[in-house]
Order: C-alpha cells, then sequence, then structure tokens
C-alpha cells in the first residue's frame, strides 16, 4: 500500500514520528537505511528557525533534501509558520508537517502544539498560511482533543483538509492524558471516516502486532512509530516487510550490531561536536545496551565515559549478548 501526497510517494506507508532529542538527523538517516517510507525531523519552532537562532535552523537544513525527510513546523503566527515553510521549502523540504499535537508544557504554554485543539479558528490560520506559502505537500499532526471534555479531531481534520492539507496523523490520546493510559486506536476512526485524505494512526505502536491492531481499530492508511524505534531503528523495517510484504530486514546482532551502533555513535559525534556529542549519544547508548542486555556495572561505565575512545572499545563487550529482534 502506498500513501501518495501529490506526486511524493510514502511506500511503504510506516513512519519514523518526530521527537524532540531523539529523531536528530543520524538517527533518522540510520532508519531509512533499513527502510521507512517516511522521517519526520524533530519539530522546529518556526520563529525561531527563521531568526536563526542558535540550533534551531540547523535541524531543519540538515537532511531536509533526502526524498523520504519531513520538516516539522511548529508555532502560534501565521507569518512566521508561513515564513518558516518558505525557507525550509526552498532548501529543498519535500514535505511539510504542522505540529498541533505536541502536549509539552513549554509549548502549549506558548499556545503552539496541542494548544491549537482550544482554537479551531486560529489553527486553520495557522493551516492555511502555510499551504498557501508553498507548493509542496503540507501535512498535520495532532491529537484526539484537548481533554476527553474536547474531543474535535474529526473537526479540525474536515476543515484541515479543506484547507488544503494532504495527510493527518493522530495520536491516540488527547493532550491532557500526555502519554499514559493507552493509545485510543478506535476514537482515530472517527477522523478516518470524517476525511477523504490519508489518516495515519501514531501512539504505542511499537512492532508489527501492535501495528496491525491500530490499522484494524482505526482504519487507518498506516502506521507512525515513535517511542518504540528507540534503540531498534530496523523496526519499521520489520513492520513494513510484516504488514506490507516489504523486503525484510537483516536485524543486526553480535559484531554487526556493535558495527552499526559504533557507526551512529560516530556519526552523533560528527554531527554535534565530540563534547555535545557525548551528551546526546547516551541515550541511544542506553536504549541499544537495554536491548543487548548489558550488565548495570559495564552499561554504568560506558553511559559516565568522558572520552568518546573509551566508549567505543567498551561497547563491543557491552553489547556482545544482544539477541535483537
Amino acid at each position: 500500500m502506498t500513501i501518495l501526497l501529490a506526486e511524493h510517494a510514502i511506500d511503504p506507508p510506516v513512519l519514523l514520528a518526530p521527537l524532540a532529542g531523539i529523531t536528530d538527523l543520524p538517527f533518522r538517516k540510520l532508519v531509512s537505511s533499513f527502510g521507512a517510507g517516511l522521517v519526520v525531523s524533530e519539530m522546529v519552532a518556526s520563529q525561531e528557525m527563521v531568526q536563526a537562532k542558535p540550533g534551531v535552523r540547523e535541524k531543519a537544513e540538515l537532511g531536509m533534501q533526502f526524498a523520504n525527510t519531513s520538516v516539522q513546523l511548529a508555532g502560534r503566527e501565521a507569518v512566521w509558520m508561513a515564513e518558516a515553510a518558505r525557507v525550509v521549502a526552498a532548501n529543498g523540504a519535500r514535505v511539510i508537517d504542522i505540529n498541533m499535537g505536541c502536549p509539552a508544557k513549554k509549548v502549549t504554554n506558548g499556545y503552539s502544539g496541542s494548544a491549537l485543539l482550544k482554537d479551531l479558528d486560529h489553527a486553520l490560520t495557522l493551516i492555511e498560511a502555510v499551504v498557501e506559502a508553498v507548493d509542496v505537500p503540507v501535512t498535520l499532526k495532532t491529537r484526539l482533543g484537548w481533554d476527553d471534555a474536547l474531543l474535535n479531531a474529526p473537526t479540525l481534520a474536515k476543515r484541515a483538509e479543506d484547507a488544503g492539507i494532504r495527510m493527518l496523523t493522530i495520536h491516540g490520546r488527547t493532550r491532557c492524558q500526555f502519554y499514559k493510559g493507552h493509545a485510543d486506536w478506535d476514537a482515530i476512526r472517527a477522523v478516518k471516516d470524517a476525511v477523504d485524505i490519508p489518516v495515519v494512526a501514531n501512539g504505542d505502536i511499537t512492532n508489527s502486532d501492535t501495528a496491525q491492531e491500530a490499522l484494524k481499530a482505526s482504519g487507518a492508511d498506516g502506521v507512525m512509530i515513535g517511542r518504540g524505534a528507540q534503540g531498534k531503528p530496523w523496526i519499521l523495517a520489520k513492520v513494513a516487510h510484516d504488514l506490507h510484504g516489504t523486503e525484510a530486514p537483516d536485524i543486526p546482532q553480535g559484531a554487526a550490531l556493535n558495527d552499526m551502533v559504533c557507526s551512529h555513535y560516530e556519526d552523533m559525534l560528527g554531527f554535534y561536536g565530540e563534547e555535545l556529542g557525548l551528551r546526546v549519544s547516551r541515550k541511544h547508548l542506553g536504549w541499544y545496551m537495554d536491548g543487548a542486555g548489558t550488565p548495570p556495572a559495564l552499561r554504568r561505565e560506558v553511559l559516565t565515559s568522558k572520552s568518546s575512545s573509551n566508549t567505543l572499545k567498551l561497547l563491543p563487550t557491552a553489547l556482545q549478548e544482544s539477541t535483537a529482534a
């Protein structure tokens, strides 16, 4: 099955979710190397990017030229959203996604992210501004609603479709749930029934079984995987193989896993620089070692290492027990 956004094809319909501090360029490239229909950048604050505040513009510019990459923008003012969309489109972005789902207080307190679910009229001004500013497909990621008393995703979805949005991704929780409880995939069906454009299900999809369950419950056209990819960059490709018959990924184990992790680690160091890279890489190394069953003392030694060369020496032993799946 293929999702078509104008001339842009998402095939297979298994997408990597935008995760702040996680789906940076090194990780998106790694996930793409196994196989993914679309990988979405970390959320980029529109005004800060246009004004070129340190560290913000790089998130969007680096890697957006790759065909299967979508750049996600967030903001609360139409003028900045439109200008940011023009900037990323001019620099090669093939797809632009609008964030109306982030539940973080620092985002919603600024009336961005999922706070926009409380004011659909204002949300539509942002959507219309971005759609009118660029020729590339524009998509929208949001939640079921602000809380249980305001489950207005179907209404937003229909209005967004009428405004030119080409695809919707729905996380099966309200904003006030954050990430608690279980994603309500059944509730996504109301969004699917409200529109004719593709709908992607998101939330608690971590493997092929949960992906299949989410598709059945929601009627969605595809799935988006976020936290399930942490420490398992091959999981999207495995889901695509199991559900859509794509080529089976070569899941790394033993020496192959060590080679992959070391390469990812070196990519992070090159992307961020030695000092920042040492800090940013720790969460990824921790997830890899969780999967490998690394003994606690060795795990701690790897994560507290202050030298990249020392870390690279420790990793083969730390990962040798892996039975990745």
